[in-house]
C-alpha cells in the first residue's frame, strides 16, 4: 500500500532570522511611525501640494482651528491598532505575551484576554474596516485626482506616489480577516446557491491578499508616511517635483 502523501510544511521566512530582530524591528518601525504620525495630524497644516494630498487629511475637512488630520487618522489607526497581524506583532514584540511558541513567559496575574479594557476593543475590529473601506474609496479618489494638473493630464513623480499609496493600502485593506470572514466565513455550503457561489469566488479573491497580509501592512504603512513626506517636502520648496503634462 502506498504511503499518504503529507504536504510540505509550510517554511516560516523569519525563522533564520536573530530571535530578536523581528520584535525589534517591530517596535522600532510602530514607534518611529506613531511619533510621526502623531506630529503630522496634530501640529501640521494639511498636506496639500496641487493636486496632491496626504493620505493623514483624506478626505479632507476643514472646520476651523481643528487640525484636519484629526477628523480622518482615527479610521486607519483604529484599523491596523485591531488589526490581526498587527496585534500579533505588537503583543509579541511590545509586551511579550506570548513571547513565542512553548516558551514560559513570566508572571502576569490574572489573563483575561481580550475580555477587558482595553483589549476588548480588538473585537471591534469589523467596524474599524468599514470606515477603513470608505477612506480607501477617497484615496483613489484623490490618486486619480493627482493626474489633473489645471485641467491638463499629467504624470508627475507625486502622482505614481499617489497611486502607488492607494494601490498598497487597498491590498491590505481588502485582505483583511474581517472582509475574508464576512465574504465566507460563516457559509456552510459554497456550492448550494448561485450567491454562495459567488461570495467563495470573493472568498478566494480575499485570500490571495490574506495569505501576504503583514507584508501588505508594513508595505502600505512605509508608503503614506513616503508619501506624505514628499508632499510636504514640495510644500516647503525643498523639492522639485519632475512631472510630464499633455
Amino acid at each position: 500500500m502506498a504511503l499518504a502523501q503529507h504536504a510540505a510544511p509550510v517554511r516560516n521566512p523569519y525563522s533564520a532570522l536573530p530571535n530578536w530582530l523581528y520584535p525589534t524591528f517591530v517596535v522600532g518601525a510602530l514607534s518611529l511611525f506613531g511619533i510621526f504620525a502623531a506630529w503630522v495630524v496634530f501640529f501640521q497644516p494639511a498636506g496639500r501640494f496641487g493636486p496632491y494630498l496626504s493620505p493623514f487629511d483624506s478626505p479632507l475637512i476643514n472646520l476651523g482651528p481643528v487640525p484636519p488630520g484629526i477628523w480622518v487618522a482615527w479610521a486607519p489607526l483604529a484599523f491596523r491598532l485591531t488589526c490581526y497581524y498587527y496585534r500579533k506583532a505588537y503583543f509579541r514584540s511590545f509586551f511579550w505575551h506570548p513571547r513565542s511558541c512553548a516558551v514560559p513567559e513570566p508572571g502576569r496575574g490574572r489573563y483575561r484576554g481580550e475580555t477587558a479594557f482595553p483589549w476588548i476593543l480588538n473585537n471591534f475590529h469589523r467596524f474599524a474596516f468599514y470606515a477603513t473601506f470608505v477612506q480607501v474609496l477617497f484615496l483613489w479618489y484623490d490618486a486619480l485626482v493627482a493626474f489633473n494638473f489645471s485641467g491638463h493630464f499629467g504624470v508627475g513623480l507625486g502622482s505614481v506616489l499617489m497611486i502607488a499609496n492607494v494601490l498598497l493600502l487597498s491590498g491590505y485593506t481588502f485582505g483583511c480577516h474581517a472582509l475574508r470572514h464576512l465574504a465566507g466565513g460563516n457559509l456552510d455550503c459554497f456550492s448550494c446557491s448561485a450567491s454562495a457561489s459567488a461570495r467563495f469566488r470573493l472568498w478566494k479573491g480575499v485570500t490571495v491578499l490574506n495569505i501576504r497580509h503583514d507584508r501588505w501592512a508594513w508595505a502600505s504603512l512605509a508608503s503614506v508616511a513616503a508619501t506624505d513626506i514628499y508632499i510636504r517636502l514640495l510644500m516647503a520648496g525643498l523639492l522639485h517635483d519632475p512631472r510630464w503634462i499633455a
